[in-house]
């Protein structure tokens, strides 16, 4: 997945310019070619020197993720041989959605260069809130969901509000709804501390890990596949007709034909892998179409193209027109609504709201996901699908270190390791792509 802030992908590069030379400024111009124009043309060699030029600029893209996924998947493959099983794998892809929800809100205040540090506290609050309207007050499940969800978002306003109009950090205004949304969760919940939701309620019914696409497995699974397959296709040749008649540089079919046959390949794969164990969970479903709806919402319309630029520059922002504290606010309203729907994927898992909900470390491995997954803690670059794999890699760890028994205490260890590397690999980029001049 393509990444906006980014502006030397092959198929965006500038068109060939014409100047004077600099020696003599009377001499017949001379048209000067971008190389990255000519990487088609010289085939499967023009692939490969562009690839080294992105990794000189800094250019990393997901590679480091995807390598590090692979590795840890080898490693734990080759400890326990249940590690890539269908149940393990299909475990892993359930659990993830949670935590990943609370990641994908976090991508919009990371692309600011900001910080919140209330999710984990306004997720555990929204099924709270969730458990209250429908046990104690009877109130219609869906209409409770809506609420709930309405609650969060109201919640990062506030958040937004006081960063935006006030001047208050956002470190600190998070940091104070971390306390104070958590003090509330502990008083709706009362001196049980649990308040029990019934297995029937509609959205914990769909959000069960019992619950799947289709109520028809094995159908629902090469479905799902099968219809990412055809609008990734759709989506491609529209980009490709739309850039032609634009007289840009545009990917060619049989590349575009390549990229979808791999994704073809992988889709289906890891639908047969996950009809050996019962599905796709309902869970994993909303996530991933969360994930393609956010993904479009950043690239392709014109509220994605302020948060980018909000976070590439506030003072440029400004003078480009962009109304930055509009930005700041909805950013922060989209990472409270995020979290609501996280603490209800939570409250899905257990049937209930409890005081763990979204307490521990959910907020840690919701801001190490979208890091990990490659989104900058610098603002301006990062791709909402940094979430599905930051959580992919800490999901993996978490469940390959229990089937080999490992203690708690190991699994932060790692887990915090994983997150310094991807910090570090992020400066380090960042450092390269100033000596190279696209910072």
């Amino acid at each position: 997945m393509s990444d906006t802030s980014k502006v030397s992908r092959p198929d965006t590069a500038p068109e060939p310019t014409t100047v004077a030379p600099a020696d003599d400024p009377t001499a017949a111009p001379v048209t000067v070619v971008d190389p990255r124009l000519l990487v088609r043309d010289e085939g499967l060699k023009g692939y490969l020197t562009e690839f080294k030029r992105k990794v000189r600029g800094g250019e990393l893209g997901s590679l480091p993720v995807v390598l590090g996924l692979i590795i840890i998947w080898t490693i734990f493959q080759v400890k326990n041989d249940r590690f890539l099983s269908a149940d393990n794998l299909s475990n892993i892809s359930y659990f993830l959605s949670a935590t990943g929800m609370l990641a994908i809100g976090l991508v919009f205040v990371l692309l600011l260069g900001e910080i919140d540090l209330s999710v984990g506290s306004v997720s555990g609050l929204a099924s709270t809130v969730f458990a209250v309207f429908v046990v104690n007050h009877g109130m219609n499940d869906w209409l409770a969901l809506l609420l709930t969800v309405l609650t969060g978002v109201a919640i990062g306003a506030l958040h937004g509000w006081f960063f935006a109009r006030i001047g208050v950090p956002a470190f600190v205004v998070t940091l104070a709804g971390f306390l104070g949304w958590n003090g509330l969760m502990l008083w709706l919940l009362g001196s049980s501390g649990t308040i029990n939701i019934p297995a029937d309620s509609g959205p914990v019914h769909l959000l069960g890990q019992s619950s799947f696409f289709m109520d028809q497995a094995i159908v629902g699974a090469y479905v799902l596949a099968g219809l990412g397959v055809a609008l990734t296709l759709v989506g491609s040749f529209g980009e490709q007709r739309r850039r032609k008649a634009a007289g840009v540089p545009f990917r060619p079919t049989s590349e575009i034909l390549l990229r979808v046959g791999l994704l073809a390949v992988a889709s289906f794969v890891a639908a047969a892998v996950l009809n050996n164990a019962s599905g796709v969970s309902n869970a994993l479903v909303i996530f991933l179409a969360c994930l393609v709806i956010v993904d479009f919402v950043l690239r392709r319309t014109t509220y994605g193209r302020k948060v980018f630029a909000v976070g590439g520059g506030i003072e440029a922002a400004r003078r480009a027109g962009i109304s930055v504290p509009m930005v700041r606010i909805t950013v922060f309203a989209i990472s409270g609504g995020f979290a609501a729907v996280g603490g209800m994927f939570f409250a899905g898992q257990t049937a209930s709201a409890t005081l763990n909900a979204g307490g521990g470390n959910t907020l840690m491995l919701a801001i190490a996901a979208a890091v990990i997954g490659g989104t900058s803690l610098f603002g301006g670059r990062g791709s909402v699908w940094s979430a599905l794999l930051g959580m992919l890699v800490i999901q993996s760890i978490q469940t390959g270190l229990d089937l080999l028994n490992m203690n708690t205490s190991i699994q932060y260890m790692i887990t915090g390791a994983v997150l310094l590397g991807a910090v570090v690999i992020d400066s380090v980029s960042r450092r390269s792509q100033k000596a190279a001049g696209r910072a």
